[in-house]
């Protein structure tokens, strides 16, 4: 006679295993995944094939972007895309990005199960920005940063905590990105999936 373990999952599956000690093997859960978004907000025409290429290779599949004329940059491009992938997808894309000095990004990352979210920001003058994102799309700041950040102010006349904490906040990069932002007000956005 031979046992088995009936699982229901997900209240219309029903898997059969059998017991005992030479049927051990672990059922393979479904992987964990977020969502986020790629914001070009401004590219050159040569680099937009580029920027498809890399974002492309980070997530497992062809891409093609829906570029439209950037009004905030006259003779450049933005595109928007939105991914579904692994916990991490976000950094992966900013360091794919992160190298071309003509460019101006956003990358964003929903948070998921055990994973914090994230944004990065990138500009040719200010470099890349990474800050933790908590679930309604708020900044976190560690406490670790904060009190280094008011040593600082705290041991340098010169250094005020007003920026310092802007410092923490990006308020830089949003002051550079915001006129690109507004520019893609109803600009098309398109949903792509890594491949598992």
């Amino acid at each position: 006679m031979l046992c088995v373990d009936v699982t229901v999952v997900r209240d219309h599956l029903v898997l059969v295993r059998p017991l005992g000690k030479a049927h051990l093997a672990t059922s393979k859960e479904d992987p964990v995944l977020t969502r986020g978004v790629v914001y070009i907000h401004a590219a050159p025409p040569a680099l937009c094939p580029h920027v498809e290429w890399a974002v492309g290779g980070v997530l497992g599949i062809h891409v093609t972007l829906e570029w439209t004329p950037q009004p905030a940059a006259a003779g450049t491009f933005r595109a928007e895309l939105s991914w579904q992938a692994e916990p991490g997808t976000a950094s992966k894309l900013a360091s794919a990005l992160r190298d071309w000095l003509h460019l101006r990004f956003e990358v964003t990352e929903e948070p998921s199960t055990g994973a914090e979210g994230e944004r990065y920001s990138s500009t040719p003058s200010l470099g890349l920005f990474h800050a933790t994102t908590g679930v309604h799309g708020d900044i976190m700041v560690r406490e670790d940063r904060l009190r280094a950040a008011l040593a600082r102010a705290g041991s340098d006349p010169a250094t005020s905590v007003v920026a310092e904490m802007q410092g923490l906040l990006g308020k830089a990069w949003d002051d550079e990105l915001e006129p690109f932002r507004y520019a893609g007000d109803g600009a098309p956005v398109r949903w792509l999936h890594q491949v598992v």
